[in-house]
């Protein structure tokens, strides 16, 4: 292999490239990693494990791209984000690297322009149509909207079902068949947006009639008027606006902040220059305005093009994702596979000046021009969604390589797993997202993070109740464990025998030993799943030992209660300073009145209910409520749980929401259980008064209500049936079958009398009645 380019010795990759079968060549960083971790990550240049090695001692540059801020963030971005928090935690806090992080912020965008121009065109019509109060115009037009965007939808799925020529390869026949999967899923969506607007045809109601037929008004308005937003500010502010929310999710979610953030729009300058430089070198061109990468050309001079998904030509439907929904047509292009690295500004787009004329950015120089300006020739990890790998990551690369004229940008590229949600990838176009604001309120930031620490970081994971219930277990199991060795560790440890016993030995040992489970776990691809299950493991035997132990040592079981906190601190899972456990989400510090001052007030408030029910010299039952409302209300909102035991009773700071959560989920449970029995109550009643209502009857009355009503002619003196209702004298089964029910009527009659007692039967289905009344009221 000799490309006809420059070195890249000085970006320290002189070492001879190594070549994986199906993959590009690529050049290991020339390191001899003295005292540096032996860590292997997943690396998508080689679609592999390769040994990390960072081009200057432990310092790390590591570039991730950040969000295209158009709409609220949704948990597959959490996917991304949190995983490359988590990695970069454990780079940071357990390998001890030091690392300049970097993210970008993506706010000059097809997706940005679409969203903040359709808002101000359905703002302004919708002021205008309830101004105006013609229903019907308003009806006509919705309805014409409707209608375009079904054809454009049938349209699209028409499309993509017809068969690709024969011999199309595997990776082009999986893209069509994906682009086919979301676009019929999309048309089935569309089909709620039709029946709500059906549904308003007649309901006089402008602002209803809108709201349902949003999208596809937004979609008409947007081709017949769209040319004529032209104030540069609505894209600005519906940049920022999005911007700050992701930034306040990151925050809810516990990631860290970058060490640097740059945006797109402040770049401008030095991008028009960054793709100047490229055009010198060779790699690209101007055509009509707008300036395209040269792919043919790069490719002739020994670069390497598609080193993350290498194979055949660019596919129509990866060409459309890569150059955006207000893209031309590519008849402007020297080849399909080009893209744009500048594109020439149509009415209605923002606008910036440059050597080509006025235009904007493409969407992969971006990240190439901010990269390099902040990291340099050549970054140590790169990072992003796995969505992203073609086109946007193999363009960015191929565009930084033309630029620097060296054959390896990024040395480590990681990508983080799809989220899928009910088989599909979850997406904001697809409309089958769960806002990361909308996840918080049902779970915790911790529960959400353990969820993502369970799955491995590189490949595609579902997004369930299963899969956070299983988060929620493990949180709840680490919480039950600080708890109890809190616990243990408020006993005098100095007034018990020292010194280890065997079993004290057999658990350091399993310490010991988990301690090297994990750091192995972490060194193979960051094998957080892995790393979690030792933890549990090793909780699991903690909780073995402090069972079987009258006297635990104090020390032994605090010092493996740290090294699961310093781990699950590592992972982000424990936040702050606390020695042991998740902590409380409380204030630090304040003079000692006001620390105890919540806590006394809680025990005199209990005091005064104990002595009232004294002095009331009340029943038991009183005092016990007062110490379930202490449990439950009181030290709950002081983030306190109480366990009651068969002989004592242990407490255990947590989050006071989740005590009170669990205390409504138990009261929940409770009040369903008493309904339960009290619906079987009510059910026994019923059923109890139906048999006692059958039973009271005499032989008489018996055989002329019910089932024997109307069905006989005559009776003897008792009441017992003497013919059919025609007159006939009655069969031998029928005089059988007669003598069998008034025998089993008597029985009836005699339990019923012998159960109703002295008060008599009528008297007994009388006060059965009353219960049942009573239990409905």
């Amino acid at each position: 292999y000799q490309p006809r380019i420059m070195s890249c010795c000085p970006a320290g990759l002189c070492a001879k490239a190594t070549q994986k079968e199906g993959r590009m060549p690529w050049h290991p960083p020339d390191r001899d990693g003295k005292d540096l971790p032996e860590l292997y990550v997943n690396n998508s240049l080689n679609d592999g494990l390769d040994l990390f090695r960072p081009r200057q001692d432990r310092t790390v540059t590591w570039y991730t791209c950040g969000p295209t801020v158009y709409d609220a963030c949704h948990m597959g971005h959490a996917r991304a984000y949190l995983t490359f928090d988590i990695l970069r935690r454990i780079m940071e806090d357990y390998f001890h690297f030091d690392l300049l992080y970097q993210v970008n912020i993506t706010d000059v965008d097809d997706k940005i322009i679409l969203r903040a121009r359709q808002n101000k065109l359905v703002d302004d019509y919708t002021t205008e149509a309830v101004a105006k109060n013609d229903f019907a115009a308003v009806k006509e037009y919705i309805n014409g909207a409707v209608t375009a965007k079904r054809a454009k939808l049938d349209k699209k799925v028409d499309t993509l079902s017809v068969a690709l020529p024969e011999g199309t390869g595997a990776r082009e026949l999986d893209a069509r068949a994906e682009a086919l999967e979301q676009a019929a899923f999309k048309s089935t969506q569309f089909k709620e947006i039709e029946e709500a607007v059906s549904k308003l045809q007649e309901s006089n109601s402008i602002p209803d009639l809108i709201a349902a037929g949003r999208d596809a008004l937004a979609d008409r308005l947007d081709t017949e008027l769209g040319a004529t937003v032209t104030d540069q500010k609505i894209y600005e502010d519906h940049a920022r606006k999005w911007e700050r929310a992701f930034h306040e999710d990151m925050e809810s979610l516990g990631v860290r902040e970058p060490d640097v953030v740059t945006r797109v729009t402040e770049f401008v300058p030095k991008i028009v220059d960054f793709i100047q430089g490229i055009i010198d070198n060779g790699f690209a061109y101007e055509s009509n305005g707008s300036v395209y990468f040269d792919t043919n050309s790069f490719k002739s001079k020994g670069f390497n093009y598609r080193k993350l998904k290498p194979g055949a030509d660019t596919s129509a439907e990866e060409m459309a994702e890569g150059e955006g929904a207000l893209s031309t047509s590519g008849s402007e292009k020297k080849h399909p596979n080009d893209f744009a690295l500048w594109k020439a500004s149509k009415p209605g787009e923002p606008s910036w000046e440059s050597t080509w004329g006025p235009g904007r950015p493409g969407w992969h120089i971006e990240c190439s021009v901010m990269a390099s300006d902040i990291i340099g020739e050549n970054l140590d990890i790169h990072g992003g969604g796995a969505d992203l790998m073609f086109p946007h990551h193999d363009n960015e690369l191929a565009q930084s390589e033309a630029f620097h004229n060296c054959s390896q940008w990024a040395n480590y590229f990681l990508h983080a797993g799809h989220l899928h949600i009910k088989g599909l990838k979850m997406s904001k176009s697809l409309k089958n997202f769960i806002t990361i604001r909308q996840a918080l309120v049902e779970h915790t930031p911790r529960q959400l993070r353990l969820m993502f620490l369970m799955q491995p970081w590189d490949k595609p994971m579902n997004y369930s109740d299963q899969t956070v219930d299983d988060a929620r277990s493990k949180e709840k199991y680490f919480k039950n464990f600080f708890g109890a060795v809190k616990s243990v560790l408020r006993n005098d440890f100095v007034s018990e025998v020292q010194g280890w016993t065997d079993a004290d030995r057999a658990l350091w040992e399993f310490l010991n030993e988990s301690q090297k489970k994990v750091h192995k776990a972490l060194l193979d691809n960051f094998k957080t799943f892995d790393a979690l299950q030792y933890l549990v493991d090793l909780v699991q035997e903690s909780n073995k030992y402090l069972s079987a132990q009258d006297k635990p040592k104090n020390i032994l079981i605090k010092k493996v209660a740290l090294y699961v906190t310093k781990i699950l601190r590592v992972f982000g899972v424990v936040e702050g300073n606390d020695k042991i456990g998740f902590g409380s989400d409380g204030g630090e510090g304040g003079s000692k009145e006001e620390v105890a001052a919540p806590f006394v007030d809680a025990f005199i408030d209990f005091r005064e209910k104990v002595r009232t029910a004294a002095k009331a010299k009340s029943a038991p039952v009183d005092f016990l409520k007062a110490c379930d409302d202490v449990r439950d209300e009181t030290l709950a909102s002081l983030g306190i749980r109480v366990e009651d035991g068969a002989d004592s009773s242990v407490w255990k700071m947590d989050d006071p929401e989740a005590i009170r959560k669990e205390v409504e989920e138990k009261k929940q449970r409770a009040a369903e259980a008493a309904a339960k029995k009290k619906k079987g109550k009510m059910d026994k009643l019923a059923k109890d008064i139906q048999t006692a209502e059958k039973a009271r009857l005499t032989t008489a009355e018996m055989f002329k209500t019910g089932a024997h009503a109307d069905k006989w002619g005559s009776y003897d003196d008792e009441g017992k049936p003497l013919t059919t209702k025609a007159g006939d004298a009655l069969s031998k089964s029928q005089q059988k079958s007669i003598t069998k029910e008034i025998k089993g009527q008597d029985k009836a009659r005699e339990k019923l009398t012998k159960t109703a007692g002295d008060q008599g039967i009528d008297a007994y289905i009388e006060s059965l009645q009353k219960q049942l009344e009573e239990l409905k009221v």
